[in-house]
């Protein structure tokens, strides 16, 4: 099912890129990241809860969670961090 998640952190074409590449390389159909809206957006295929675990789990190791996730203040200062180098690495490759 393809479905459409509020995703922080992302801020240009570097975050795009690194979300769609570690999304693909965990095998995931029909990636896009729309960077034109606030909040951004995650469209992906979801098979089933499994997968939805995954993609949320890829996408807070690259710093990205989801708007909806609950977060302290340490967590989210931690979060924009890897982001923030998620975002470089997306920029240089």
């Amino acid at each position: 099912m393809v479905t459409v998640f509020e995703v922080a952190n992302i801020r240009c074409g570097g975050c795009a890129k690194t979300i769609t590449k570690a999304l693909k390389e965990a095998r995931f159909d029909e990636v896009s990241v729309d960077i034109t809206c606030e909040p951004r957006k995650v469209t992906v295929t979801i098979r089933d809860e499994v997968q939805l675990a995954l993609f949320k789990a890829t996408l807070r190791s690259l710093g990205y969670p989801l708007v909806s996730d609950e977060r302290g203040f340490a967590e989210e200062t931690v979060l924009k961090a890897k982001s923030f180098v998620s975002c470089a690495i997306g920029k240089i490759n």
